[in-house]
Order: structure tokens, then C-alpha cells, then sequence
């Protein structure tokens, strides 16, 4: 269950990254995390916390609840 979660909310930050034509390295910039670590949070790989969380919430110009609208 636990990983199955993971790897919806990597899902959905990839989407949503892609939405925007922007590369991880363009979604690095804006959240201020390294590339590698984007990339393991679309792989399902890292366990975000609730503040990081929500700097891809500001980052994506969502409301947190949007973001983890995982349907």
C-alpha cells in the first residue's frame, strides 16, 4: 500500500510536470530541490514530506488538496 501511494504522487508530479513542458531540472528550480531527488519522487522512490509537499503545491500553483487529488 505504502508504495503503491508513492508511486501515484510521482505519477501525478510527472503529469503535472509534463502539463507544463517543463523539464525535472526546470521543476528543480522552481521547488529548489536537486534533479536527482525529482526524479526519484516520479519514480515512487522518496517518501516527500508534508513540506515538501507543499512546495510542489506553490510550485504548480495548486492547492494542496488539487495536488493530492491522486484519482
Amino acid at each position: 500500500m505504502k508504495e503503491e501511494i508513492l508511486m501515484k504522487f510521482g505519477k501525478r508530479i510527472r503529469v503535472l510536470r509534463k502539463q507544463r513542458n517543463w523539464s525535472q531540472e526546470k521543476l528543480a528550480e522552481e521547488t529548489g530541490f536537486h534533479r536527482t531527488y525529482i526524479g526519484m519522487i516520479e519514480r515512487g522512490e522518496r517518501n516527500p514530506s508534508l513540506i515538501n509537499i507543499n512546495i510542489f503545491a506553490e510550485a504548480f500553483h495548486l492547492e494542496l488538496f488539487e495536488l493530492l487529488n491522486l484519482d
